[in-house]
């Protein structure tokens, strides 16, 4: 598995991650299998969030590994979504770091995440609260979830921290951040800025982006891979995959890494085969005309 750095942060990680969403779901036993099968392909990056499975995710992660386990892995994590509404507060940050330290029975977090914006964002809190994880050796980095360049603007403008990491949704079925930099000055629909060029700013400022959901179609409408809804890009996908001898599924991941801006997926699957057969995503690089046939072929027309 290939790696790359986070930023400008010295963390170097693979270039997928595993995201565990749906690891409350699994026995310790099939935890334990998942996550021996995830480090065995070089995926050592573990995405959760207090949220995932009500906290369950984190404590089954946890169940399934040894103490000595933990430094050979990076471990992050995200906060911010509570029933209803979004809480950036200093408080909820950081009682959301304690709660998820003591499910995943570690001392710190490689990276935190702001997981949704929040209108009601104090930035100066928030920056407060960083630096108490920081100083106390709870969390070592800080990033965003879905947040666009102004909202990054405002928390740097108060942080100690660089943000190293802005996860955000990006498959070949959803790709809202990339439209609209082929429709400059036109009247279509793809023209429309609906994230005030996330990619470009997140290139300028040094900070990763890492893909949530690269396999599904609307938000969390379902998977478009084999998907009979979806002829076009399906039938793109497995004539790619035939010439790199991989999975549909890779030539995916490989689409969303062959980005000049560093991408890293994250991927959710939980079963090990899927999770091996993605991981050979490392090592295809796709041609400048696959990448764009891939595109088109996802119903995205060129101007």
């Amino acid at each position: 598995m290939n790696t790359m750095e986070l930023g400008k942060s010295g963390l170097h990680v693979p270039q997928i991650g595993l995201g565990c969403m749906r690891m409350s779901g699994l026995s310790a036993k099939e935890a334990r299998s998942m996550i021996d099968k995830s480090l065995d392909l070089g995926i050592d990056f573990f995405d959760h969030a207090d949220i995932y499975g009500k906290g369950e995710s984190e404590e089954v992660f946890a169940n399934a590994i040894e103490p000595s386990l933990r430094e050979k892995m990076t471990l992050q994590s995200k906060c911010g979504i509570r029933n209803g509404f979004f809480d950036f507060s200093k408080d909820h940050i950081i009682s959301s770091v304690e709660g998820s330290l003591k499910r995943l029975n570690t001392d710190y977090l490689d990276i935190l995440l702001l997981h949704r914006p929040d209108a009601l964002m104090e930035p100066e809190e928030v920056a407060e609260a960083f630096s108490e994880l920081e100083s106390a050796g709870k969390v070592r980095h800080f990033g965003v979830s879905n947040q666009n360049p102004m909202q990054m603007e405002l928390l740097k403008k108060h942080l100690d921290q660089d943000l190293i990491v802005n996860q955000v949704q990006l498959s070949l079925m959803q790709t809202v951040m990339l439209d609209h930099g082929f429709n400059v000055n036109m009247e279509n629909a793809p023209a429309v800025n609906r994230d005030g060029e996330i990619i470009e700013y997140c290139r300028v400022n040094d900070i990763s982006l890492q893909a949530w959901s690269p396999f599904q179609h609307g938000m969390i409408e379902g998977a478009f891979i084999g998907n009979k809804d979806f002829p076009a890009i399906n039938e793109k996908l497995q004539e790619v995959a035939s010439r790199y001898g991989v999975t549909d599924s890779a030539i995916a991941i490989a689409w969303i890494m062959r980005h000049p801006a560093g991408i890293q997926p994250i991927v959710g699957t939980m079963n090990k085969q899927r999770l091996e057969d993605i991981s050979k995503a490392s090592d295809v690089s796709l041609t400048r005309e696959e990448w764009y046939e891939l595109y088109r072929a996802a119903g995205n027309d060129l101007p």
